[in-house]
C-alpha cells in the first residue's frame, strides 16, 4: 500500500508556465483507431496512464503490434476488422469507462468470445448503456444481472447497420455505436444528445463517409462503414480535464497566475472554463490553433478576488461532467449559494462522485444541500481550515485525491490524503507540477 501524502499548509503566490500530459480522451481514441487503420500509426505525447497503457495492453492481445518507447507510441495494423482472436480471451479495461465501453464497438464483428474485466471501480459501472444499441448489430453479449463487469461478447459475421438513439449525453455510448459502425455495411444513424465530439472530428480527418447535423438539442450523425483508412501520425494536445485543478488552483491562491501550454479546448470540453467565468474567473486563451480537427491554445490564469455563486445552466453540464468536483471547489468559496442539476450522471463515474463531493465539502466546513441528481452548495468567502481533514475509501478515485491536494493547498489545514498512486489513471505527472509550481513560489 502506498503511503498517503500529508499537506500541511497553503500555497505561496506563484507565477510559472506548465505543460499538462496529453489528453487522456484523445489518447485512447487514437490508439483505437490506429488499430483500424491499415499501415502504420505514430503518436507523440501520448498520455501514459494506466488508462492508456491498459489500452495497448488490449490491443496486444488482439493481436495488433504496438511499440512504445520514450518518443512516441506506434501501432501497426492489417486494417479495419483485423484483430487476430485466440479463444477465451480476457482483456482488462481497468479502470477506464471510456476503453471498456469503446472497444465493445470494435469487437461486434469478431465471432470469438472475448470477456472484458474491469478494476472494483469500472466493475460497478452500467454497460447496458453500450449493450443494448450493439446488440442490435447482431452482437450477443453476457452479463452479470446489473449489465456490469465481467461482459462477454461474441460478434456476427452478418452486421448490419442500425438506427440508435442516444438520450444520456454520453460520448462513449456514441463512440462506441461510431466505432461498430466503422466495420459494418451501410449506413448507421445516430441521433445523438449533445457530448463530446472527438470521436466524429477524428473521423472527419481520416475521411471517413461522415455527416453530422447539428441541431439545438441533438445531432443527428450519419456514417458509412467498410471505409478502410489508413495509419495515421497525431501528436496528442494537452488535456483540459488535468488542466482544470490547475486552473482552480491558481483561481483560489492569492496574487498567482499560471499559463498552460498547448490545451485540447474542443468546445464540448470548455463547460469548466464557460461556468468559472460565469463565477468571476480570470481565464484567457491565446495562442489559438486548429489541430487536425480540434482546436488548441494556450490558457492563462490569474487569482481571483470575489467569487459569485451560481446557478449553473444544466446545459453546460456535459461539457464540464469530469471537472464538477473542482467547480464544487470553487463554489466553496463564493459569497452566496450556488446551485448545480440534472447532475446524476456523476454518481455513474469512477465513485459516486456527487455524494462524495458533498461528503467532501461538509468535511471543510461547508455546508451542502443533496438530492440525488442536485446539489446546494453555501459558500464562505472567507473559509480557512485550520483542522485535520482525511480522505480515504472512495474507491481509489483520482479526481478525488487531486482534488483533496487542491483543496489542502488553496484553503489550509493539515491533510491526509491516501491513494496517491490513484494518479496514475489519468495525470502520473500531477505532483510533479505541483512541486513544480512550489519552487515558483513568490
Amino acid at each position: 500500500m502506498v503511503s498517503p501524502i500529508i499537506v500541511k499548509k497553503k500555497i505561496n503566490s506563484f507565477n510559472d508556465t506548465i505543460i499538462v500530459n496529453g489528453d487522456k480522451s484523445l489518447s485512447i481514441r487514437w490508439a483505437l483507431l490506429a488499430s483500424q487503420a491499415k499501415g502504420k500509426s505514430r503518436a507523440y505525447n501520448l498520455l501514459r496512464s494506466l488508462d492508456v497503457l491498459n489500452t495497448l495492453n488490449c490491443l496486444k492481445k488482439l493481436g495488433v503490434k504496438v511499440k512504445l518507447n520514450k518518443e512516441y507510441c506506434e501501432i501497426v495494423s492489417n486494417g479495419l476488422n483485423s484483430f487476430k482472436i485466440k479463444k477465451k480471451i480476457t482483456l482488462n479495461a481497468g479502470n477506464s469507462g471510456t476503453l471498456g465501453r469503446l472497444i465493445l464497438g470494435l469487437l461486434v464483428h469478431n465471432r470469438s468470445k472475448v470477456k472484458i474485466i474491469g478494476d472494483k471501480s469500472l466493475s460497478k459501472r452500467d454497460f447496458s448503456r453500450v449493450i443494448f444499441p450493439l446488440r442490435k448489430f447482431g452482437a450477443k453479449f453476457n452479463y452479470k444481472s446489473n449489465y456490469n463487469l465481467p461482459v462477454e461478447v461474441i460478434g456476427t459475421l452478418n452486421a448490419k447497420p442500425i438506427k440508435y438513439n442516444e438520450t444520456r449525453g454520453s460520448a462513449q455510448c456514441k463512440s462506441s455505436v461510431m466505432l461498430a459502425a466503422l466495420n459494418t455495411k451501410g449506413e448507421t444513424v445516430i441521433k445523438a444528445k449533445k457530448s463530446r465530439d472527438h470521436t466524429e472530428i477524428l473521423l472527419r480527418y481520416l475521411k471517413i463517409p461522415l455527416i453530422v447535423k447539428k441541431n439545438k438539442k441533438f445531432d443527428l450523425i450519419k456514417i458509412k462503414g467498410e471505409k478502410q483508412f489508413k495509419g495515421f501520425n497525431y501528436n496528442v494536445p494537452s488535456d483540459i480535464s488535468s488542466s482544470a485543478f490547475f486552473i482552480v488552483l491558481t483561481l483560489l491562491s492569492k496574487n498567482s497566475k499560471l499559463t498552460i501550454k498547448n490545451v485540447n479546448i474542443n468546445p464540448t470540453r470548455t463547460g469548466v472554463i464557460k461556468i468559472l467565468k460565469k463565477m468571476g474567473a480570470n481565464i484567457r486563451f491565446k495562442n489559438k490553433k486548429k489541430y487536425m480537427g480540434e482546436l488548441v491554445s494556450d490558457i492563462t490564469i490569474k487569482s481571483t478576488k470575489k467569487i459569485k455563486p451560481i446557478n449553473c445552466p444544466s446545459n453546460l453540464n456535459s461539457q464540464a461532467i469530469d471537472e464538477f468536483l473542482l467547480i464544487f471547489l470553487v463554489a466553496a468559496k463564493a459569497k452566496g449559494v450556488s446551485y448545480f442539476k440534472n447532475l446524476a450522471e456523476l454518481n455513474e463515474k469512477e465513485s459516486p462522485r456527487l455524494k462524495l463531493g458533498s461528503k467532501f465539502l461538509n468535511l471543510m466546513g461547508i455546508k451542502t444541500k443533496l438530492t440525488s441528481s442536485s446539489i446546494k452548495i453555501y459558500g464562505n468567502p472567507d473559509l480557512i481550515i485550520n483542522n485535520k481533514i482525511e480522505i480515504r475509501n472512495y474507491l481509489k478515485d483520482h479526481r478525488i485525491f487531486m482534488m483533496g491536494m487542491i483543496a489542502a493547498l488553496s484553503f489550509g489545514g493539515y491533510w491526509k490524503l491516501y491513494d496517491p498512486d490513484s494518479i496514475q489513471t489519468s495525470f502520473p505527472s500531477f505532483l510533479e507540477l505541483i512541486k513544480k509550481i512550489k519552487k515558483s513560489n513568490k
